[in-house]
């Protein structure tokens, strides 16, 4: 059953009872990888195995996001500043327990690359906070593996 969440703003990111962040270097520039984040909506499904489809909405303003084992997100983009940062809120889930949920991907020069990273800032239940703690290390593992498929994908379109 799909749920509303609080509409938490940016500065969320910073205030969030759990807060998980991850960073990878890839050789895309900023500009390119801000592309595939921000105006390929539809490419994540090709670079991010968790996610089976992602579709813009309400003109670019928004998301609809679904997973690999059926959780769903409607988002609304909070900040599209290129090639800096690309964040977004999730405004309804069908995850039991969430509260507010905001993830940023900021991005910044790295040598003739970018450094990408990805802060995940969310409130819930006990239940919810602890299994996103204990889920770290896998949520590492696959924005690692993400962006570097994006890097591998950017490249080969290049």
């Amino acid at each position: 059953m799909a749920h509303r969440l609080r509409p938490e703003e940016p500065g969320f990111l910073a205030t969030a009872p759990v807060r998980l962040v991850f960073a990878e270097e890839v050789a895309a520039t900023p500009e390119q990888v801000f592309h595939a984040l921000a105006e390929d909506v539809a490419g994540w499904a090709a670079w991010f195995p968790a996610v089976t489809s992602a579709r813009p909405v309400d003109g670019g303003a928004g998301r609809d996001v679904r997973l690999r084992g059926g959780t769903r997100f409607r988002e609304t983009v909070l900040v599209a500043r290129e090639p800096e940062v690309y964040a977004y809120r999730v405004d309804v889930t069908n995850v039991p327990g969430t509260r507010a949920l905001v993830e940023e991907w900021r991005l910044a020069p790295a040598g003739t690359g970018t450094r990408v990273r990805w802060t995940f800032a969310a409130d819930g239940t006990a239940v919810l906070r602890a299994a996103l703690r204990l889920a770290r290390p896998g949520m590492g593992r696959s924005f690692r593996g993400a962006v570097t498929r994006l890097d591998r994908r950017i490249a080969a379109r290049a």
